[in-house]
């Protein structure tokens, strides 16, 4: 079903409701006046039972009185059925009853109201006194009512299926004229799609549903749109990157083509070379991997100590420091944090290594980590003014940094955890040590 058909449907179903609803409560109300006069004037003739005469029918015009003795016999004499309900009455047997019969062709209400023994009635002597117990019978004839209510059956019915028949009509009009802006940004959607245009933006329109629908496809727009400008320059810059260590492995396995013709020395020195290299499109290829996982990274955060991994990667970056005589402080305070262990780990042991690549021999590197912030600064040359709003962005490097190993993806895979965990990372010079210093703000802990 279109959501077109919908939309008629509920408002023929809302209309028919209502019109079912109000048909039906004026009937209801109709029935009961008529019913309730018809009633009331039983009533009134019941209460003064002395003053009816027994026999005498031209006190009520369209009705009849009568009395009923117990063992059926009426006085006068009349064509109204005496069954059960009435008898039952004459006999003491029921209290009073109040109820619509037919005979003879015609409608009747009925008034049955109960007499004691000895009760004292009007008849045509004075007063009689009946011996037995009896029923004195009010009848009216409501034929004339039972078909007004009749015609006022029919009327409903003619109202209510013109009133159905509207509903129809203005539930397609309502329809149309509703659903007209969702075709038009239904049009414009799909020949997006056909033409993956991802430049294209919707007019946003009013604060109403509709405008707020084109805002959110307009900002879908942009997501995709930046996230195709983020993969082709990936793209561009990883195969520009794989093309220097690629040519020089090409070009040293010419040369190892020749190596009876090499010296022992020279022959050594080009396969480090090539283990060098492949070593390095290793570690290009691992960087990518982890970038090509996007903001979000697989599988679900969970509380940590961030201490700990902050000891852990001190440890291990301390193991390559070791080479060039370099000093790591650490002054860690004891806190949880919710990420993916994997992940901030790779992201301090990025910093360390940075740190540790560019700070010279006899050099310094001083890690600080508590509550809110993880921050690292080494004793390097440090990055140029110039140079700190490139330095996270993926395969850029410093002039200094060019003639040193690294696919310049390190500090980029930091931006994107901290990102992930929603922190910031930011650089800037150390004023104490004199070289880069890193500060990773954290998230406010959960309790």
């Amino acid at each position: 079903m279109t959501f077109r058909a919908r939309v008629i449907g509920a408002t023929v179903g809302v209309a028919a409701l209502a019109v079912i609803l109000a048909c039906l409560a004026s009937f209801i109300t109709a029935r009961s006046a008529l019913l309730r006069s018809v009633d009331e004037s039983l009533t009134q003739a019941s209460l003064s039972p002395l003053g009816h005469q027994i026999g005498d029918d031209s006190q009520f015009t369209g009705s009849y009185f009568e009395l009923v003795l117990a063992n059926g016999k009426t006085i006068p004499t009349s064509r109204v059925p005496i069954d059960g309900a009435i008898l039952q009455v004459a006999k003491g047997k029921a209290g009073r009853t109040l109820r619509t019969v037919e005979f003879g062709g015609q409608s009747y209400r009925e008034l049955i109201v109960p007499l004691p023994i000895d009760s004292v009635v009007g008849c045509a002597t004075g007063l009689c006194q009946i011996k037995t117990t009896s029923a004195q019978l009010f009848i009216v004839n409501i034929t004339g009512q039972i078909q007004q209510l009749r015609n006022l059956v029919r009327t409903l019915l003619f109202v209510a299926g013109g009133g159905l028949l509207l509903a129809l009509v203005l539930g397609i009009i309502i329809a149309r004229a509703a659903l007209r802006p969702l075709e038009a940004v239904t049009n414009e959607i799909e020949s997006v799609a056909n033409t993956n245009d991802m430049a294209y933006r919707v007019a946003e329109g009013g604060p109403d549903e509709l405008g707020r629908l084109r805002r959110v496809f307009n900002r879908l727009l942009n997501t995709v749109q930046s996230s195709q400008s983020l993969q082709r320059q990936l793209v561009l810059d990883a195969s520009h990157e794989l093309r220097t260590p690629l040519t020089s492995l090409r070009t040293n396995a010419q040369v190892l083509a020749r190596a009876n013709q090499l010296e022992p020395d020279d022959l050594h020195q080009l396969t480090d070379d090539m283990v060098a290299q492949v070593d390095e499109l290793a570690a290009l290829v691992t960087d990518l991997g982890e970038l090509s996982r996007g903001e979000r990274s697989e599988g679900e955060p969970l509380p940590l100590r961030l201490d700990e991994c902050v000891d852990e990667c001190v440890d291990t970056a301390r193991t390559h420091a070791r080479i060039k005589n370099i000093t790591i402080e650490a002054h860690v305070e004891p806190v949880t944090i919710v990420a993916r262990r994997d992940r901030l780990m790779r992201a301090i042991s990025n910093l360390l290594t940075n740190a540790v690549k560019f700070t010279p021999e006899n050099g310094r590197v001083r890690v600080t980590a508590d509550l809110h912030r993880v921050v690292v600064a080494d004793s390097g040359p440090g990055i140029n003014d110039a140079e700190q709003p490139y330095v996270f962005d993926r395969f850029w490097r410093s002039a200094a940094a060019r003639s040193l190993p690294g696919s310049g993806l390190g500090l980029s895979i930091v931006a994107q955890v901290v990102a992930e965990i929603g922190g910031t990372v930011s650089v800037e010079r150390d004023p104490e040590l004199g070289g880069a210093r890193f500060t990773i703000e954290l998230p406010e802990p959960t309790p």
